[in-house]
């Protein structure tokens, strides 16, 4: 590992040059380690607040301090080791096709897999495996699974990546996650038990580790076994689809060296080194993962299983209407109440190294924005008045009468109509890593941008107090679960600006949306209407909620107990009923997913880079919109 962490790197400044620094010098060993571990000199290594991500052979790695501690580095060699491990051990194609169906089902697979991937690079690197431990342990203190008391406070999917990576490698959790380890190994050993033991020796092969894999998630009853027998007659349908391209492919190839045998004898049948790198790059790109060292990859949270808020009245989902179960535990918090203030002030240095680049786009975007907004006045004029703008057409009235006195005329000030803009952000799991950064990164940019415009603005962020139900879903337990209980989790509605509020006092807020331990479960409908109703409450005339999410409200602990479609149909009778019936205008930005499925007016992106053209065309469209 040393000869490793010390190996040159094609993009990086000479070892030992006089313009190296300390902080070059760590991210050149590390990019060489990186590509040495994964096998692949065509990385592209860089370094950027927030989570490691991976696209193609693009890889974003967190950007040190500049006052690095041990702690730092370590952080940053077990991120940059499973980004590696990921690359060499790991085949995109295979994971996607066998992934199952339902969130908790994908959730823990994801997290399995890591594992596995983890393990295999622990047995052969000792360096490796002490990495990757230590971001372990940091993960675990972030998620607040020091804290755990119950086993409904530590997704399962945790635990199992815990669990399965001491069956995998023999390595204990990490010190602050062993209490929460222990509150599911008894279910975990009694359910899967033995099945963990035979896929430890089944880690080296893919493709039979999966197929296990899946076994294992049926035990744990995860999914039916309807949804297991679709699962495995898609995958039957796909394999045999792939074998007959295989045999037309090589029929259509012989009728090539028939009809031109010259040009294909100078042409191989295929390229298969070519075919396979595209491949490669294709899947990491369309999985669009975020790989947290010692983590795993959290699947973004796709629309399958979800729920809703208080409908609008006369609303329903299904045959009944959404309602929750108990709102006593839900809770509206402003951000600092939520943090120390020391670590507030560190993540919103972390974001501040993220703006670096973007200072030019507010002024651009406030300036271009300004001009649209000022082109809405209606102007008008106070004629005959003592002092003033000299009126030119009254001076052949002055011509005509010397002795009449001079006429001026002033400006009226009419401003546009009054207008506050509410920032919505989901602050859900599937936002973490890259997503939670480019949503914290927008609010940062349209916040200051419309402030300097005169608009009033306010950031807000939607989550849950808990995993898997909390305090309400203890209720309903203690009621003796009834059934279809409605919303079975404790809201946490997040105020990082009021509407009020200045932005210099608000600046530092922002950060709290990097801590990992915040993001949990959404509900989203809820949230819409939560920051429905505080539109509702300003003075303003015009009225913008803006929705920046990743388009999937998803809570298991609601979603086991009530219908499938609960949380998604809510949404959407939420999201119609703003758009149809209230003065609210509503626009989403959705972070890397599509989420024009749920509103009308959408717009999607996939980095921070796209964000200073996208949402001035959205804004401006709105004001366009305004003007007529």
């Amino acid at each position: 590992m040393a000869a490793e962490r010390n190996a040159p790197s094609s993009s990086a400044p000479p070892a030992g040059g006089r313009d190296e620094t300390p902080a070059d010098l760590l991210r050149r060993c590390t990019t060489a380690t990186l590509r040495a571990i994964a096998g692949r000199a065509d990385l592209e290594v860089g370094y950027v607040a927030g989570g490691a991500s991976v696209r193609g052979a693009e890889v974003r790695l967190p950007v040190p301090p500049r006052q690095v501690t041990e702690a730092d580095l370590v952080r940053l060699r077990g991120t940059s080791d499973a980004v590696a491990l990921r690359f060499r051990y790991h085949d995109d194609a295979l994971h996607a096709r066998r992934m199952p169906p339902g969130p908790e089902a994908r959730r823990v697979y994801e997290a399995v897999e890591q594992a596995r991937i983890e393990a295999l690079g622990a047995r052969r690197m000792a360096g490796v495996a002490a990495n990757i431990a230590a971001v372990l342990e940091s993960r675990s203190r972030a998620e607040g699974l020091d804290r755990a008391a119950k086993r409904e406070d530590v997704p399962l999917a945790e635990a199992m990546r815990l669990i399965a990576r001491q069956h995998f490698t023999g390595q204990e959790p990490p010190p602050s996650a062993r209490i929460a380890v222990e509150l599911w190994r008894p279910y975990v050993e009694e359910k899967v038990g033995g099945s963990l033991d035979r896929l430890g020796g089944l880690i080296g092969d893919e493709d039979a580790f999966s197929g296990a894999l899946k076994d294992l998630l049926g035990a744990l009853d995860l999914f039916s076994d309807n949804e297991l027998e679709d699962q495995e007659k898609t995958e039957q349908e796909e394999g045999q689809e792939a074998r007959e391209g295989e045999a037309q492919g090589g029929r259509d190839e012989e009728k090539d060296r028939q009809g031109d045998g010259a040009k294909s004898e100078g042409q191989p049948q295929a390229a298969p080194g070519s075919a396979e790198g595209d491949g490669e790059q294709e899947g990491l790109e369309s999985a669009g993962e975020t790989v947290v060292a010692g983590a795993g990859t959290e699947e973004p949270g796709g629309p399958s299983r979800q729920r809703p808020m208080f409908a609008p009245k006369g609303d329903a989902v299904g045959d009944k209407p959404y309602r929750a179960f108990t709102t006593r535990f839900d809770q509206v918090v402003a951000a600092e109440d939520l943090c120390e203030a020391d670590e507030l002030a560190r993540l919103r240095a972390q974001l501040d190294s993220q703006m670096a680049h973007l200072q030019g786009v507010v002024a651009r975007l406030a300036n271009r924005l300004q001009r649209k907004l000022m082109a809405q006045q209606t102007r008008s004029w106070d004629f005959d008045l003592e002092e003033g703008i000299l009126d030119t057409g009254r001076l052949a009235r002055i011509i005509a009468n010397p002795t009449h006195s001079l006429s001026f005329k002033a400006e009226k000030e009419t401003d546009f109509r009054d207008t506050v803009v509410s920032l919505l952000i989901d602050n859900s799991g599937s936002m973490r890593g890259r997503p939670i950064t480019v949503a914290a990164l927008s609010a940062e940019i349209l916040a200051r941008t419309l402030e300097r415009c005169g608009v009033k603005v306010e950031v807000l962020g939607f989550t849950t107090r808990a995993w898997k139900g909390g305090s309400a879903r203890e209720a309903w337990q203690a009621e003796g679960k009834p059934a279809n209980p409605g919303r079975l989790n404790d809201l946490r509605h997040i105020v990082y600006k009021s509407a009020d509020a200045p932005w210099r006092r608000a600046r530092r807020n922002i950060g709290l949306m990097l801590r990992e331990g915040i993001l949990k479960e959404n509900i989203d409908g809820e949230a819409l209407m939560w920051a429905h109703d505080r539109l509702l409450a300003r003075p303003e005339q015009r009225r913008i909620l803006m929705v920046i999410s990743d388009g999937a409200p998803v809570d298991d602990s609601t979603l086991s107990v009530n219908p499938g479609n609960f949380l998604e149909k809510h949404l959407r009778d939420v999201i119609g009923f703003i758009e149809q019936r209230s003065d609210v205008e509503l626009i989403a930005i959705g972070i890397g997913h599509d989420v024009t499925r749920y509103y009308h007016r959408a717009v999607t992106i996939m980095d921070a880079e796209d964000l200073g053209g996208t949402m001035l065309a959205q804004l401006a469209a709105l004001f366009d919109e305004g003007e007529g």
